[in-house]
């Protein structure tokens, strides 16, 4: 009886063991929010025209630059000063472009992060300060004021026969930089229908998503529309409480699916590889053919109380090598990334090597995967 009673209890034990880790999120899940968006909830991009001034004669060649000279003389005007018919030869002002990215439910009178780009010839703005810009949204309203002291991670000097410039003097951001002052209307508790838009659109992600949408609501709410749009009605109880089920679904781990792909930046050389790339049976050889060519420079003196003339010239010696440890190696079907990593590894090859060689590859139509080229 003791015997039967322990037996139980060690297989009561292993079930709730088991329950414990098949409660846990798949390997290689992701949480809903890390993957795909809510729409409405977005940043909205804001840009602004405005003049620095106080820099240390790094500004703009008023002379050259027309609009940094009429942009001047417009707001000494505003300001009471008549400065037209006048010469100005200033190089303490700049004109810039003023960028920022006003958040999602930002509220009037908060501030945030703006970015400063000069727009003429101005070679530094180091201890510029940006005057009273109004920033406008796409719709041309005017949604913040930027204005402050610009910090920048640039530096530029310059002597007599030399210049050194470090990083991008002529770019610079003021922290806390602009005064929001007008909201985007959006009621986000009126919504009765949500909507996910996914970062990488995908027909398989888009159901796993619904899926555990309605498995944690334990309804048919949610809906894949298209392979990167998700629709969730907000069930009843949830009126009002928008907040609280965007909570809920954003927590939610997924099993992200992705097309099998090569990734090549030609530019810098760098090969990307996703795991599902497959490639049928097939033989690979790689040969290194090399050229070099040696220049020697020699000298022909004349004999001793001779008349003759001394000569220069270069004698061109050519090596052609053809490396004789090219190999042939066999891929069987089916193999995943490891084995083709290794497969070509056993070449020898490089990183130019390998793109050629799986464009190649690609070209035979072995290879089971997209290759994008960037």
């Amino acid at each position: 009886m003791k015997c039967l009673k322990t037996i139980k209890t060690a297989a009561l034990a292993l079930i709730i063991t088991l329950s414990g880790i098949y409660s846990l999120p798949a390997w290689g899940s992701s949480r809903i929010k890390d993957i795909a968006d809510f729409e409405g909830v977005r940043d909205n991009q804001l840009v602004g025209y405005g003049l620095v001034v106080g820099l240390n004669g790094t500004g703009d060649n008023i002379k050259s630059i027309d609009f940094t000279k009429e942009s001047l003389i417009s707001m000494l005007d505003q300001i009471g000063i008549n400065a037209r018919g006048g010469q100005i030869k200033s190089k303490n002002i700049a004109a810039v472009m003023v960028t920022a990215n006003l958040p999602a439910f930002s509220r009037q009178g908060s501030r945030i992060d703006v970015m400063v780009s000069a727009l003429g010839d101005a070679k530094n703005l180091q201890g510029g300060t940006l005057l009273a810009t109004p920033m406008v949204g796409a719709d041309g309203e005017v949604y913040a004021v930027a204005q402050g002291q610009i910090a920048v991670g640039g530096v530029a000097a310059q002597g007599a026969n030399q210049s050194l410039v470090k990083g991008v003097p002529t770019s610079g951001r003021i922290a806390n930089g602009a005064i929001i002052e007008n909201e985007i209307p959006f009621k986000l508790e009126d919504l009765d229908v949500i909507r996910l838009a996914l970062r990488n659109p995908d027909f398989t992600t888009s159901r796993r998503v619904a899926d555990a949408i309605n498995a944690m609501l334990g309804t048919t709410a949610a809906k894949a529309i298209d392979p990167a749009t998700i629709s969730m009605k907000v069930p009843s109880r949830y009126k009002g409480k928008i907040v609280d089920l965007m909570t809920k679904v954003e927590q939610l781990q997924v099993q992200p699916d992705q097309m099998a792909r090569v990734v090549i930046d030609e530019s810098s050389g760098i090969v990307v590889i996703g795991k599902d790339v497959k490639i049928n049976r097939l033989a690979i050889a790689q040969g290194n053919l090399t050229i070099k060519i040696t220049d020697v420079p020699y000298v022909s003196q004349p004999l001793p109380f001779s008349n003759g003339e001394t000569v220069t010239g270069v004698n061109s010696i050519v090596d052609v090598n053809e490396s004789i440890d090219t190999k042939l190696s066999v891929l069987n079907t089916g193999v995943n990334l490891q084995e083709l990593v290794d497969g070509l590894n056993t070449l020898g090859v490089t990183p130019r090597d390998l793109i050629s060689i799986l464009q190649a590859i690609k070209a035979s139509g072995a290879l089971q995967a997209d290759i994008e080229v960037i």
